[in-house]
């Protein structure tokens, strides 16, 4: 049996990992689109590495684009079998999915104006929204912890991570030439003490172990601090300057932390009287799957709706909707908070209130999560006096902050505190994927202090017998 590594290998984006069997079956751990910089990463999502048609399952290990968002590109060239997945990773994908697809179009809509003006020819987007809702009747989903048979000779666990809502390890027992092999890939790996979510769930011992290395090399910040930098910088915006906080955040995950934590700001009574917008469809949308999904929340959040029914809503909280009243946002005069996505600021509608507000020197630009080393993000973060959005320079007035504590991501120690629940000496090889070659090693050296052996970085198209 064959282990392939085609994305997410000593770099954080574009997970895709292939094992074949003896028998020639095709399973697809993840199939994630890379991020970056635009429709630079175009020709990296458009080769595979192998043919659609010829795969029989993608196993998804949670929602995120960069591990789901290239399944409406396989659907497009030809992949018919099935992707299998927690029951809240398929409702996640439905709205994420067309999202992803709506993106497609319009981005290589404006690219196509700038080829046309060059003299080029127009080009195609990766996938389209109809792809995106087509490939949704692939999707199969199963409840944690319960053995799913995907044919006579693989079988399937999903186990709880605490990453974000449906986010797994993926177990699988394949029996290849009379022998039972035991894989677990644990995708993303979240905190022990999430705001919202059940803290990660022990998982089944394996044979051979795939799992991430995002925070391989730091340590986070307690939880607290993190809620009272978050007040910190509120007030210090909003109350003290009467200027706006724009926080770019992944729609879905991150931005329900936040707004849970500023709707336990409001009912403490500590919330400065201001007015909170989400500005985010995709946001919005998935703030409703949460709502669907109570079983997945942890006892702090139970306890919380005790008394309050709504834990993602305050009476000063709105929720965006419209363009139009994107747009207005633009124009308000007031001190706000506006929660926008994406996350690593490469898309959506938080270029635009990056645009818009960057150059007053009121507001806090507050970035709460991982940005990858080549995106609009990064570039902030590491204090470039002018940046370009939408080919326009803006000189970056603005008070640039970061917390890192709100990362839906385990650090180093979390992560083997998580994996402690395996046998060591019954892991054959652990394989380091979903971070940088810097955070991997650094990783691989701390596993290696803490008895694991046979610890692999692997290069990008690396292959290994399992």
């Amino acid at each position: 049996m064959k282990l392939q590594f085609l994305g997410a290998a000593r770099e954080v984006t574009g997970s895709k990992h292939l094992i074949t069997t003896e028998a020639g079956k095709k399973l697809l751990l993840d199939c994630g689109i890379y991020q970056g910089k635009g429709l630079e990463t175009d020709s990296m999502n458009r080769n595979l590495g192998f043919e659609p048609a010829e795969i029989d399952h993608i196993i998804l290990s949670h929602a995120h684009i960069d591990h789901s968002g290239l399944i409406p590109y396989m659907y497009r060239l030809g992949f018919r079998g099935s992707v299998v997945c927690t029951n809240a990773t398929r409702d996640l994908c439905s709205i994420m999915l067309p999202d992803s697809g709506h993106i497609q179009e319009n981005d290589t809509y404006y690219f196509n104006k700038k080829r046309a003006r060059q003299g080029l020819p127009p080009v195609q987007p990766i996938y389209t929204l109809d792809d995106a809702r087509k490939c949704l009747g692939l999707f199969i989903g199963v409840p944690y912890e319960r053995k799913f048979k995907i044919d006579d000779n693989i079988k399937i666990k999903f186990t709880n991570t605490g990453h974000m809502l449906g986010g797994s390890v993926v177990n699988l027992e394949i029996r290849d030439q009379g022998e039972i092999i035991r894989v677990a890939y644990t995708g993303d790996i979240g905190r022990p003490e999430n705001r919202i979510l059940r803290s990660p769930d022990a998982f089944p011992q394996c044979d051979y172990l795939i799992t991430e290395s995002t925070y391989g090399d730091r340590l986070h910040p307690a939880r607290q601090d993190a809620e009272a930098e978050l007040l910190r910088v509120v007030k210090e915006t909003c109350a003290e300057k009467g200027g706006k906080l724009i926080i770019p955040s992944f729609a879905i995950g991150r931005t329900q932390e936040l707004v849970h934590t500023l709707n336990n700001f409001f009912n403490d009574g500590v919330l400065p009287r201001i007015k909170i917008y989400v500005d985010s469809p995709l946001a919005v949308n998935a703030t409703e799957i949460f709502r669907l999904h109570p079983d997945c929340f942890n006892d702090d959040v139970h306890e919380v709706m005790e008394t309050d029914p709504d834990p993602f809503g305050f009476s000063s909280l709105h929720y965006i909707k419209t363009a139009e009243e994107s747009k207005r946002l633009n124009t308000l005069k007031e001190p706000c908070v506006i929660i926008s996505a994406s996350g690593m600021m490469e898309a959506g509608r938080i270029k635009h209130h990056l645009a818009n507000n960057i150059s007053n020197p009121r507001n806090t630009i507050l970035a709460v999560g991982y940005c990858g080393p080549r995106t609009l993000g990064a570039r902030i973060l590491r204090g470039d006096s002018e940046i370009s959005i939408f080919g326009v320079l803006h000189a970056v007035k603005a008070k640039i902050e970061r917390i890192e504590a709100f990362s839906g991501h385990a650090d180093y120690k979390e992560m083997i505190d998580f994996l402690n629940c395996q046998a060591k000496d019954k892991v054959k090889r652990t394989f380091l994927v979903h971070g940088d070659f810097e955070s991997a090693n650094a990783y691989k050296g701390h596993l290696l202090d803490d008895g694991y052996k046979n610890v692999e970085v692997p290069e990008l198209g690396q292959e290994f017998e399992m």
